[in-house]
This record gives structure tokens, C-alpha cells and sequence, in this order.
């Protein structure tokens, strides 16, 4: 070996050794995530675990989220504040259970009859979506990033056929955000529970039906057994987003570079969520109806009146709220382009094909 080669070759190791490794080399930080949703739904709550582990894998381990259920650190509808609190570096929950806060808030799940799953994202992640809402979120003193989205859900689970607008009049039904305040417009007496108190208020007749996400969860919950009767179209979630809400300071003090793999992770999830529901929903309303679950569509004409009732809810809080209302006109906008979109591209395959391999 020449001199050259010799100079080059102690140069390199002296760096190699000096080098540190690059787990060593990052900050080790542990943030602990509530849920508001159970661990037994394995859809959601799988969601924010598939964050945990995205994290966890591409820090080689120097990132860290520990994930709780409903009540282990917080209550289930209280995951925002905790997060606000700074009791929590960071929670997975969906701001519509929030809206009492800021009616915006809204928007970062999904309004009654709104936009499919691939629209939210677009509008979300290339329409300015995600920019809009900051504020939003930043007022209530969270920071926000989409982590997750259930895709269609269904209407929910009655004790009695819905022929009616009428048979709506006085019905203790539970549904969560603004879908609540349509379906009051027509008569509906609606209730906010948490997803893990759903069932035993179900039972005991608290409510006389519940709407929840779709077939695979609602089949693990146990709900037709108390009510047969399964409604769709899932007129109030079209599709609904999840958040994965962090605490400003906590968002601050992580480096640059944990800042772009939690966005990442939470891309993932958001992915991942909604290809298992597509994957599982489909099997779970098989083994429903054929253990006795009667499928039923809502009526066009109460369709018809929630969606009227919809509107008519969104012109008055865009006349108190300025918020709600430039955000709401970008949103409409977008939907309706999307619509007439989809009308053309997509659309009437998807009705040829449902008329053409119907069995």
C-alpha cells in the first residue's frame, strides 16, 4: 500500500470511529397519546398505533409514543383538552366532538353530506384544506395532522323502521356532531355518547338508536342485537377523518426531522385506516345480515329533509361565525367541483358495474 492509499485509508476510520451511531446521535423522547376511541376498535385505535410504530421504526427507536385507551389517562371526549392542557404531549381523537368548541372545527372531520374519503384528502392536502384550519386548531391550542379516515359509514342502528320524516319526531338517536344539530332541524333528539358508553345506553334505552362508523366496528360493538334495524347511507359521515392532535410546546421542542416522520406516520395511518376498512366492511355486513340484521335505506324523502335541514344549518352559522363561513365556502366549492367531476369520470362506471354483476 502507497502513502497516498495508507493517508486515506487511517483518515477514513479515524471518521468512522468518530462517527457516532445514529440512534446515539438523536434525542430520545417519549410522548404519551390517549385515545377516544377503544382498544377493542382495532380499525382506530390501530390507526394511532400504526403512528406509534412508523415513528418508533424510522427513529430507530428514539421516538416513542405510548398509546392509552378511553379513560387509562383521560376521559374519551376530553383528548383535545388534555392535549391543550399540556397534561399530554400529543392524542387521536376527531375534532367533531369538538364542535361545540368552533363550529370550524367541523370541517376537519367531515360535514353531513359531504365529500367522499379521496376528496377530504385532496381538499385537505392540496386545496388548502389543512391551512384554513390551523387557526382553528391553534385557538383551541392544539396543533393538528390528519391520521386517519373510516371512508363511508353507515346511518345507524334503530329499534323501528325509519318509512318517515315523521317516525324522526322525538327519536333519542346518538350522533355525534354536527350530523346532531341536522338531524334536531327535523325532529330528532339527538345525544352525544362516548363511543364505549354507546352500547349499555342501547341497552338500558337511554336512546332508541345509534349511529357509530360501519359494519366491522359495529359488529365488535354488538349493536344489533339490541337494534335490527341498519340504515344507509351514512348521510352525516360520509367519510370522517381522525386527528393526531400535539401540544404546541411539544410540537416546538421536536427536532426538524421527528417533525417530518410524525407527519409520515400519520400519512400512513391515514392510508392504512381507510384500505382495512374497505378490506373488512364488506365481510362484516355478510355475517350481519346473515345473523338476522335487517338492511334498510333511509327513505329519499328524509334524506331529502336532512339535507335541506344541512344547508339551512350552514347559511345560519356562516351568518354568525366569519370563520365558519370562509371556510365553508371553499369547502362547498371544492364538493360541488368534485361532484360534477366524478358525475362524468367516475360515477357511471361504478353504476354499471353495481348493475352489471348484481346478483
Amino acid at each position: 500500500m502507497d502513502r497516498r492509499h495508507l493517508v486515506a485509508a487511517v483518515a477514513g476510520g479515524a471518521a468512522a470511529l468518530a462517527a457516532p451511531r445514529l440512534a446515539s446521535a438523536q434525542p430520545r423522547i417519549r410522548w404519551r397519546c390517549p385515545s377516544a376511541y377503544p382498544k377493542s376498535i382495532d380499525t382506530l385505535f390501530g390507526a394511532q398505533e400504526v403512528v406509534a410504530r412508523r415513528v418508533s421504526e424510522a427513529t430507530d427507536g428514539a421516538f416513542q409514543i405510548q398509546n392509552f385507551g378511553p379513560g387509562e389517562l383521560v376521559p374519551a371526549l376530553q383528548v383535545m383538552d388534555a392535549v391543550a392542557a399540556g397534561s399530554v404531549e400529543c392524542g387521536f381523537t376527531s375534532s367533531l366532538f369538538y364542535t361545540g368548541k368552533d363550529p370550524a372545527l367541523a370541517f376537519g372531520c367531515n360535514l353531513p353530506f359531504g365529500m367522499s374519503t379521496r376528496h377530504v384528502w385532496s381538499w385537505l392536502n392540496q386545496a388548502g384544506g389543512r391551512e384554513m384550519l390551523a387557526p382553528v386548531y391553534r385557538d383551541l391550542g392544539v396543533r393538528a395532522i390528519p391520521a386517519g379516515n373510516t371512508g363511508a359509514q353507515m346511518g345507524g342502528w334503530f329499534r323501528k323502521e325509519i318509512r318517515s320524516v315523521e317516525d324522526l319526531q322525538g327519536l333519542k338517536f346518538r350522533i355525534a356532531g354536527l350530523g346532531g344539530a341536522v338531524a334536531q332541524r327535523i325532529g330528532v333528539v339527538a345525544q352525544q355518547i362516548a363511543p364505549s358508553d354507546i352500547y349499555p345506553s342501547l341497552e338500558r334505552g337511554v336512546i332508541d338508536a345509534a349511529e357509530y362508523i360501519a359494519p366491522y366496528d359495529d359488529e365488535k360493538l354488538g349493536f344489533g342485537r339490541i337494534a335490527p334495524y341498519y340504515y344507509y347511507p351514512g348521510w352525516q359521515e360520509y367519510s370522517s377523518s381522525n386527528d393526531f392532535l400535539v401540544n404546541p410546546a411539544a410540537w416546538e421542542a421536536l427536532p426538524a426531522p421527528y417533525r417530518a416522520v410524525l407527519e409520515m406516520a400519520c400519512t400512513d395511518a391515514w392510508h392504512w385506516s381507510t384500505a382495512r376498512y374497505d378490506f373488512l366492511n364488506p365481510q362484516a355486513l355478510r355475517r350481519l345480515v346473515a345473523g338476522g340484521t335487517q338492511l334498510r335505506s333511509f327513505p329519499r324523502e328524509v334524506l331529502a329533509a336532512l339535507y335541506r335541514a344541512g344547508q339551512e344549518l350552514y347559511t345560519d352559522t356562516a351568518a354568525r361565525n366569519p370563520r365558519f363561513k370562509e371556510i365553508w365556502q371553499n369547502w362547498d366549492r371544492y364538493r360541488l367541483e368534485q361532484i360534477q367531476w366524478f358525475r362524468a369520470a367516475e360515477d357511471p362506471l361504478a353504476n354499471f358495474l353495481a348493475a352489471a354483476t348484481s346478483r
